[in-house]
Order: C-alpha cells, then sequence, then structure tokens
C-alpha cells in the first residue's frame, strides 16, 4: 500500500504509548492498533485531528506516501 502510516514513529518521539493515546484520543485500543499497524483502510478527519492534537504534530508526521514504482 502507497499509504504508510508513521504513527508508532510519533508515539516514540512524545514517549506516549498506546494507552496514553487512547485516552486522549477516545479511541479504543483495538482501532488505534489497528491505524498505527497500518491495516486501516480508512481514517476520519475528525480522528485524524486528535490524534495530531494529542501528539502535537501535522498529519503529514503521521502519514507518508510512498510511490510503489
Amino acid at each position: 500500500m502507497p499509504i504508510i502510516v508513521n504513527l508508532d514513529v510519533m508515539m516514540a518521539r512524545r514517549k506516549m504509548s498506546l494507552n496514553e493515546l487512547s485516552e486522549k484520543v477516545n479511541i479504543t485500543l483495538a482501532n488505534l492498533s489497528i491505524l498505527k499497524t497500518g491495516k486501516a483502510k480508512a481514517v476520519r478527519f475528525s480522528t485524524l485531528e486528535a490524534i495530531c492534537e494529542a501528539l502535537d504534530c501535522q498529519p503529514g508526521d503521521i502519514l507518508e506516501y510512498v510511490d510503489e514504482k
């Protein structure tokens, strides 16, 4: 998939656990884990906004496009 989710990288930079982020963003651990592992097929802008606010980052810090050619 050409969209890479770097959520784990940003969480490590902010020294934030999955549990802590889950509480701050009000998303279940299961759904956050699916997003973190790159298995999510979509993400709501409201969810992305909440994650960016909690991690003090930009959407581009979390999502990356990689050309597979």
